[in-house]
């Protein structure tokens, strides 16, 4: 196997997870604001809502403008959450609470980096192997990388809401390696997404890399 000259990560499920659970994030927030819910309900009501909403991408969209459609994607996804759970008007004041759950996730609290992730990246740049992060996350994951001491381990960072396409779309790859200066043969893609990590990466003409985290502890 010849050894890669760049390594593109993705980000959410790869480098680092939800702490405890989506719905323990958005359940201890909302109880700030007199919302109690139960969390196996809210996780089964985020992820329904979260699948109905589509890739996070603006295709056609100029940069200034991402910041707000992505706040506006993530609330209506928060939004439908708590309507599916007939809650949504038992809040005092939504926005306040959508707002703060929204920045809460720009932040290092509501994420675990995974153990074996900065031993990893750090073998790796001793190798001279370049390193990218490529994610259909939003433009928060900027402040997330940094508040988790990872952001120096990348060279570039490609993310769906600004190229205008999400993976498993090739051109979300496309943008990625277009940053950088090597032959595709020699470019990895390593993601806990069967389908738009390892498969869309083949697809692309990278070699593709499955890091199964399903059975250990996040």
């Amino acid at each position: 196997m010849n050894c890669p000259q760049l390594i593109f990560f993705d980000a959410v499920g790869t480098l680092f997870g939800v702490r405890g659970s989506v719905g323990d994030v958005y359940g201890e927030i909302a109880r700030r604001h007199g919302i109690y819910v139960s969390i196996e309900q809210l996780n089964k009501a985020f992820y329904q809502s979260f699948k109905a909403a589509g890739s996070p991408a603006f295709p056609g969209r100029s940069l200034s403008e991402i910041p707000d459609l992505e706040f506006e994607w993530w609330n209506k996804i928060v939004e439908q959450t708590f309507i599916k759970l007939g809650v949504l008007n038992d809040f005092s004041d939504f926005p306040t609470f959508f707002a703060e759950l929204y920045d809460h996730f720009a932040t290092a609290d509501p994420w675990i980096l995974y153990p074996d992730v900065v031993p990893t990246l750090e073998k790796l740049r001793d190798r001279h192997i370049t390193l990218g992060i490529l994610s259909n996350f939003d433009s928060r994951l900027y402040s997330v990388l940094k508040a988790l001491d990872l952001k120096d381990f990348f060279s570039s960072v490609t993310i769906s809401t600004e190229v205008g396409a999400a993976k498993p779309s090739p051109q979300i790859f496309k943008s990625a390696i277009a940053k950088h200066n090597y032959p595709i043969e020699q470019i990895w893609h390593v993601g806990d997404s069967l389908e738009e990590d390892f498969r869309a990466a083949k697809a692309a003409g990278l070699r593709g890399i499955w890091l199964d985290r399903s059975s250990k502890s996040r």
